[in-house]
């Protein structure tokens, strides 16, 4: 037999092996523990959601998911370490809509590539945004605009993350507000800003603020997308409540996995979140933080990426925001 004939015959058992193979592996997967990286501090929306999920996700799998917190760098530190980690499924990325979609826009330098980089899994939630301001505070969207116009430059919002930033920069510019930004890292920073009165509206994300909501400190003016907002019924949209249309701005969260993970392993972990995000107990632990659960194909939300980029491309240019 010719060595050409060999090779052959030898290519051809390996990919009959690997086609055999593939689905033992992909149940066998995982064998050992599995790190999801939140690339925010302990606490957020983010943080909270993945926590829920990993939980659920260990019982099923009987191995432990730790949630692993990197924050820093608008999410950079967190995502360089999953990029550079080995393409095996057990170093998973808890990425949001600025890490994926934003970025590249803002920023001349990134340590990572979005799309050459990872492998999308999954949309995993999504966390309206809303419009917070203390109880003394005003009492609709109109007349913290009236207030804001009558008093340029008196009025200081935050945010924790460059979602809700980009949030506060589109609103300043359509209602022709002059607001001083004071960022912050994460969802508790701002929360603690407004306690305190180093800002005076709250541009961020439902679940850092559910208890001062509740207990009255804090009153909701608006949501800033279009969808309900759970645990919050009869918030009004942005758009309705400042005669803003087309406004719609929310965060949403997606598992990745380093590029180059085998595609079966990729499989499993879509189904595992599939089957984690449509458990009762899992929607009703995130309803009740002010998250929407979701999920899609891992075609669907490499596609949804993209579309993101192009979209908030326009909109970054259009605010002429930068970060350095």
């Amino acid at each position: 037999m010719s060595i050409a004939r060999a090779m052959a015959i030898f290519r051809a058992l390996v990919a009959a092996f690997l086609i055999i193979a593939g689905p033992a592996y992909s149940q066998a997967f995982p064998s050992k523990s599995v790190r999801i990286i939140v690339p925010f501090p302990p606490g957020g929306p983010t943080d909270v959601a993945t926590r829920v999920i990993a939980q659920k996700a260990s019982e099923n799998w009987g191995q432990p998911v730790l949630v692993v917190n990197m924050p820093g760098g608008n999410t950079f530190i967190g995502a360089e370490a999953v990029a550079k980690a080995a393409p095996d499924g057990y170093t998973l990325l808890m990425a949001i809509d600025s890490t994926l979609s934003m970025n590249p826009s803002l920023y001349q330098k990134l340590p990572y590539d979005p799309i050459r980089d990872f492998a999308p899994v999954t949309l995993t939630f999504w966390s309206p945004i809303i419009l917070v301001v203390g109880a003394d505070g005003p009492k609709t969207v109109k007349e913290l605009i009236a207030y804001g116009k009558a008093n340029p430059g008196k009025l200081n919002y935050g945010a924790g993350t460059i979602t809700n930033q980009l949030g506060g920069e589109l609103f300043k510019g359509q209602a022709g507000l002059d607001m001083v930004f004071v960022p912050y890292k994460g969802g508790p920073g701002p929360v603690q800003g407004l306690l305190t009165g180093e800002i005076q509206v709250l541009i961020g994300a439902v679940t850092s603020s559910v208890p001062h909501i509740k207990s009255g400190k804090f009153r909701v003016l608006a949501s800033l997308g279009t969808r309900p907002v759970p645990g919050l019924p009869n918030i009004p949209t942005l758009a309705d409540a400042a005669g803003l249309p087309g406004y719609d701005v929310a965060i949403w969260s997606g598992l990745v996995a380093p590029a180059a993970t085998r595609a079966d392993i990729i499989q499993r972990l879509q189904q595992e979140m599939v089957r984690v995000l449509s458990q009762q107990d899992v929607k009703d632990r995130l309803f009740a933080v002010g998250l929407d659960p979701a999920t899609s194909t891992p075609e669907e939300f490499g596609a949804f990426i993209k579309s993101e980029t192009a979209r908030w491309s326009k909109v970054i240019k259009q605010t002429g925001m930068q970060v350095e």
